[in-house]
């Protein structure tokens, strides 16, 4: 016998306003795996208990109906409208085929729209970054420069945006799209289409969010600063940020019993913050540590390494300035709401999931290493890390990392969490920088940030 409706974990149907989008309603008490899966097959959360999926190859349908299997291969009980389940067994046709589509399967179809998709998301998301863009006639040109990788030249929009060549100098890559497209070249990216429009409307993202911008814009001109993820940032100073700690916190007292290091005690004698000021790759430069009481037991411990952005220093530093950094105590145990309070920037940033055996971790889906990974078998007291927030080739080699015990305060950690999934920050030009074939071009007369995101509500 068929289940009844109100029986689903998750109901998936056809977006009201939107000719392809599909909208994921969540009515699991236990939202947060369901959350996870759909995140996996592109839906964006726009609500405590809905998700939308929304793309610019118009594909949503075949990706729902994917994200229905993986969730009922979870267990999950998935209810699919009827509209959606007639567009899971329609092939979607595209009106402005290419020419040499007929020839194609719906398969190789799908796999080249899917590239544009893609391209699309790496735009948005700042792992691609575009320099400028063009009209040649018929359609949008643009290059660009994947962080960390190669630079492109891009013809096309939405569903037939490809790449086109390839170059390993950004330099070469811009003067060679000026020698062909001459007077068309425009800076930055192109104005949004009318599909993506619709997309990021549905989204619940504002515009801007695609234009100039991605998530790490770089500047055209190398003798600019470069705005970049706040994790892909150097180190910074850390000293003057320590001194400022102490000038907007009067509640913390400044000891140095050497020169080696400074201690700084909370007015409560419960919080105590260490900082070694020459500090090499294989230390600590900052540990953290909080107790039941002057006398009592500690609750919880961090250290972080001498590579550790400042912004992100920062942010952990005020963060003990709240009510509940303190935390649970060794005697509650881990739940999974405390995961996904600590995960929720990255979850709605787009970072993917893993859940193993014993280490939960979540990914930066760029092409720098990041993350945040959660070790479940470590106790209370055990030497090892339980949450490592970390930026490098692995987990096990970081550029940097911040370490924390079990029964660190999870809204500390989401506090930190923030800043690599939203943060970003200026980096400074480099001391040499010269002119190159980019000065052809016309710099920008200014660098749009990212979009802003919102930070989770307060906590109570």
């Amino acid at each position: 016998m068929p289940r009844r409706t109100y029986d689903a974990d998750v109901r998936l149907a056809l977006h009201p306003d939107h000719s392809s989008a599909v909208v994921a309603t969540i009515t699991a008490s236990d939202r947060y795996l369901a959350r996870a899966v759909l995140a996996e097959h592109g839906f964006r959360p726009t609500g405590d208990e809905t998700m939308v999926l929304a793309r610019i190859d118009h594909d949503e349908a075949h990706h729902a109906d994917k994200a229905a299997w993986a969730l009922r291969e979870g267990g999950a009980i998935v209810e699919v409208s009827a509209a959606l389940q007639e567009e899971i067994e329609t092939e979607w046709t595209y009106g402005n085929a290419p020419t040499h589509w007929q020839w194609l399967t719906p398969e190789e179809i799908r796999e080249a729209t899917g590239e544009a998709q893609r391209i699309h998301d790496d735009i948005v998301a700042g792992r691609l970054v575009i320099h400028r863009h063009a009209h040649d006639g018929w359609t949008t040109v643009a290059v660009g420069t994947y962080v960390g990788g190669k630079s492109v030249h891009l013809h096309g929009e939405d569903h037939l945006r490809t790449e086109e060549t390839d170059y390993a100098s950004e330099a070469e890559a811009v003067a060679n799209f000026h020698r062909h497209h001459t007077v068309a070249v425009r800076p930055g990216p192109a104005p949004l289409t009318d599909i993506e429009r619709a997309a990021f409307e549905i989204l619940g993202m504002a515009p801007s969010s695609t234009a100039p911008t991605a998530a790490t814009l770089r500047l055209a001109a190398e003798e600019v600063p470069q705005l970049v993820p706040v994790y892909a940032n150097g180190p910074g100073d850390h000293e003057a940020l320590l001194n400022d700690f102490f000038t907007t916190h009067g509640e913390w007292e400044k000891w140095r019993p050497h020169d080696e290091t400074t201690i700084a005690s909370h007015e409560s004698l419960t919080l105590r913050v260490e900082f070694l000021h020459d500090a090499s790759h294989g230390d600590s430069a900052w540990t953290i540590a909080a107790y039941e009481s002057p006398v009592g037991e500690r609750l919880w411990h961090a250290t972080a390494t001498p590579a550790t952005p400042v912004a992100i220093m920062r942010t952990l530093l005020n963060s003990l300035s709240t009510d509940d950094v303190w935390g649970r105590g060794p005697g509650t145990p881990v739940k999974e709401e405390d995961l996904a309070q600590a995960s929720r920037p990255l979850e709605d940033a787009g970072w993917p999931l893993k859940v193993g055996a014993r280490l939960i971790d979540w990914t930066a889906p760029t092409t720098d290493g990041a993350g945040l990974r959660f070790d479940t078998l470590v106790k209370q007291g055990n030497v090892l890390p339980a949450w490592t927030i970390w930026v490098g080739s692995t987990v096990d080699s970081p550029t940097w990392a911040i370490h924390l015990s079990t029964h660190a305060p999870t809204s500390l950690i989401q506090d930190v969490t923030f800043e690599p999934a939203h943060g970003y920050s200026h980096r400074p030009p480099p001391l040499h920088a010269t002119s190159t074939a980019l000065n052809l071009a016309q710099k920008p007369v200014a660098a749009s940030p990212p979009a802003v995101a919102h930070r989770p509500a307060p906590r109570r």
